[in-house]
């Protein structure tokens, strides 16, 4: 068994970690498990180093455990978080994390004879606690300064929200989680972003008083990107990894587009592989970034690890029809496929008959360009493109006899802007 602390280490993956965790990592096999918050359907791309974490120690032999927190949703974690938020039913919450769980499969090995892995649900003990049990059992062992010291309170006291008696309790619960994934499973370590230390301690410091045994905690980065923007979100919004919420077309995208300042770390973020792969990828990217080799690598590992082989040959062939082949040979609905999350615009195909339409007037019409004097600006620029063809006349006209079957005409700003017309 090799040490996973090593290899998280290398990955840039320990933000912190409590005292003797490298050793206990290199001498026996650890139960640890990370807790997955049901707010939604579906996971996003934020959660992918968690179900990461999970897998990598599955496969350096250890054992994973997987919370879908069915009783901590019902609550909300206030970490990192600037109010409170919105309180979903137990309908709602049942239903998503069904949907998580599903997901999870994808990263963890359930068949393992050695360090199966266990999806858990926490309702399965904290909905069967009675209130004055609860405080009895648990509550007493942390005084209000104690709790007022963790940054995921001190941060909402500051604020002009505040922090209800609700979330300010979430604590108390993933402590008690702990306790239970302890005493039922044998975990003695919990994972998480570094904004879960204040929850992980707190478990940590429960088990020493109950059981008086000595647990640990690990907690890595919290994600940012060189430009400053949110991870995981784009114009368009939040990348799941639900493809009916973002498709494995637009998924494979949103790694494609990774900027060069930020790949090297997202190669060792969010992929299996090694250090001789990564820093090969990483010198190609500092003598030759044109050809975004680490993107590529990137965007495949990835799409093929969420999505599986199929989805992936799907959308890198997406990926080439969207710069590099003449797709007026293509069959329209193979367009209308590969260009199936694209915005699109219907308009009469009488629009398009006679001289049709001028190509400023359309761009205009469809927002790819805030004013027709912007588009007029963007035509001459050579800023637009028709069915993968550049066109800078400004007095250029569309005609139905150019568009894709006579159905569709593809229009693309820049490199990256893509607009479907459909004649109709």
């Amino acid at each position: 068994m090799s040490n996973l602390y090593d290899e998280l280490q290398w990955r840039g993956l320990i933000y912190d970690a409590t005292d003797g965790l490298a050793d206990v990592f290199a001498s026996a096999r650890v139960t640890a498990y990370i807790g997955f918050d049901p707010t939604a359907a579906s996971l996003h791309v934020g959660s992918l180093m968690t179900l990461m974490a999970l897998a990598r120690l599955q496969r350096f032999g250890h054992v994973p455990i997987a919370i879908v927190g069915g009783g901590t949703g019902m609550i909300g974690d206030p970490s990192g978080k600037s109010q409170e938020r919105t309180l979903l039913s137990r309908e709602q919450i049942d239903a998503n994390v069904a949907s998580i769980k599903q997901q999870l499969s994808r990263f963890l090995d359930f068949e393992s004879p050695t360090n199966a892995a266990r999806i858990i649900n926490n309702a399965d003990w904290l909905a069967s606690f009675d209130l004055l049990g609860f405080l009895r059992d648990t509550g007493k062992f942390f005084t209000v300064n104690y709790l007022l010291q963790k940054e995921s309170v001190s941060r909402r006291l500051e604020s002009e929200e505040g922090i209800s008696y609700t979330e300010f309790s979430y604590l108390l619960l993933q402590a008690r989680d702990f306790v239970e994934l302890f005493d039922r499973y044998g975990c003695t370590l919990q994972m998480g972003g570094s904004d879960q230390w204040g929850n992980i301690t707190a478990g940590i410091d429960l088990i020493r008083k109950l059981r008086a045994k000595k647990a640990h905690g690990l907690v890595w980065p919290l994600m940012t990107t060189a430009s400053g923007s949110k991870f995981g979100k784009t114009e368009s919004g939040t990348i799941w990894l639900d493809r009916a919420r973002t498709t494995p077309f637009k998924f494979y995208q949103f790694w494609l587009n990774t900027d060069d300042r930020d790949v090297v770390t997202y190669l060792k973020y969010f992929t299996f592989l090694d250090r001789d792969a990564i820093a090969a990828l990483e010198g190609v990217t500092q003598s030759a970034p044109e050809k975004r080799e680490a993107q590529r690598v990137l965007a495949r590992e990835v799409t093929a690890l969420v999505h599986g082989a199929e989805p992936l040959a799907r959308a890198e062939h997406a990926s080439g029809l969207l710069f590099d082949e003449d797709i007026t040979t293509l069959g329209v609905e193979e367009v209308l496929a590969v260009f199936e999350d694209v915005p699109s615009t219907e308009l009469p195909a009488d629009t398009f008959q006679g001289e049709g339409i001028g190509l400023v007037d359309l761009v205009a019409r469809v927002q790819l360009a805030p004013s027709k004097a912007e588009a007029r600006r963007l035509v001459e620029s050579g800023g637009v493109y028709v069915n993968n063809r550049r066109v800078s006349d400004v007095k250029a006209r569309l005609v139905r006899d150019l568009a894709i079957a006579g159905r569709v005409f593809v229009l693309r700003k820049g490199q990256k802007q893509n607009h479907l017309v459909r004649l109709t």
